[in-house]
């Protein structure tokens, strides 16, 4: 199921995770050549994503909410 990103978080080790609408957190990783997400290394990029669909696997397998 796709969700929408209304905002971001960084875990223990400074990766930077997406918060959902629907409660879950995506990591959002900008690895090349395996992930390719430049938006997620500036402030400004992460911004412009607000809004922007994921497909949250924990959607499907109907899991709880995450917490910070």
């Amino acid at each position: 199921m796709k969700q929408a990103i209304c905002g971001y978080h960084q875990d223990e080790e400074h990766h930077w995770v997406a918060q959902l609408a629907c409660g879950h957190f995506q990591h959002v990783r900008h690895n090349p050549p395996f992930t390719n997400r430049p938006w997620v290394i500036s402030l400004k990029g992460r911004q412009g994503m607000l809004g922007h669909l994921l497909k949250c696997k924990k959607c499907d397998e109907a899991a709880p909410k995450d917490k910070l």
